[in-house]
């Protein structure tokens, strides 16, 4: 690899290593924080930004699955809920994307992302929630998913936070919601490819593997040493600050 393809790689090496760090540490939002970075920052067409960060997470998200069954954090029963409909609405979500010019949605896509940063803003400053009882499971999954492959990302902000929120055991859907994430990652994945094909994913995807996995070991350190609530607060303005930046500029202001 000469200086120059290094040079290209090396942004996308640097969004994957810091959404890695936040996703080891939260458990959620590599997906939003790659996609508000690659659209908003760098410029990338929303469905080419989905299509590399869902092939990335076909890598991440099968070895979290394997240590959350192997440590027994997954919940048959709601794993069963969440995996159609997250499925069918990570298709629909997909299709949509792949089926409008990128101009035109890139704006909803930001304006998406914007709000998952003031919601997860919020979420930080009320946390921890109180507990609730889990209800409209199979919903909230296909509304994670079909949000996940239009937005880029937000499977883990939807699903993960309002389970938590709804007071679920933590342990049993982290496990669960990404054991499932990997499914749907494969299908949305699948769907890009065939509409776009996979020669435009090469380059760009190999930097954001590269960066999450440098980042996975400090992400497990960040897990157990930085609270939850400041990073949650912080993710939430960056995605909220990228985002809207994004929007100022996709509109020419």
């Amino acid at each position: 690899m000469d200086f120059a393809s290094l040079s290209t790689l090396l942004p996308y090496v640097g969004i994957g290593f810091a959404a890695q760090l936040v996703d080891g540490a939260l458990g959620m939002a590599f997906g939003v924080i790659c996609n508000s970075l690659l659209v908003g920052v760098l410029g990338v067409p929303p469905v080419l930004a989905s299509a590399r960060v869902h092939v990335v997470e076909c890598f991440t998200t099968a070895s979290s699955g394997l240590s959350h069954l192997y440590h027994r954090n997954i919940d048959k029963r709601l794993f069963l809920k969440l995996l159609v409909p997250g499925v069918i609405g990570g298709l629909m979500g997909a299709y949509l994307l792949t089926s409008i010019d990128a101009s035109v949605i890139k704006p909803f896509v930001l304006g998406y992302l914007a709000l998952i940063g003031i919601y997860l803003f919020g979420y930080g400053l009320f946390w921890p929630p109180k507990p609730r009882e889990a209800k409209h499971v199979a919903p909230l999954g296909f509304v994670g998913g079909f949000l996940d492959a239009a937005g880029g990302g937000g499977w883990g902000p939807v699903v993960t936070s309002n389970l938590l929120v709804q007071g679920v055991e933590p342990r049993k859907v982290i496990g669960t919601v990404n054991s499932v994430e990997f499914f749907l990652t494969i299908a949305v994945s699948a769907m890009f490819i065939a509409h776009i094909g996979i020669a435009d994913l090469a380059g760009p995807t190999l930097g954001l593997i590269i960066g999450g996995v440098v980042a996975a070991p400090l992400g497990a350190y960040a897990a157990r040493h930085i609270p939850v609530k400041p990073m949650l607060v912080f993710v939430g303005v960056v995605l909220s600050a990228t985002s809207l930046f994004g929007i100022w500029k996709a509109l020419g202001w």
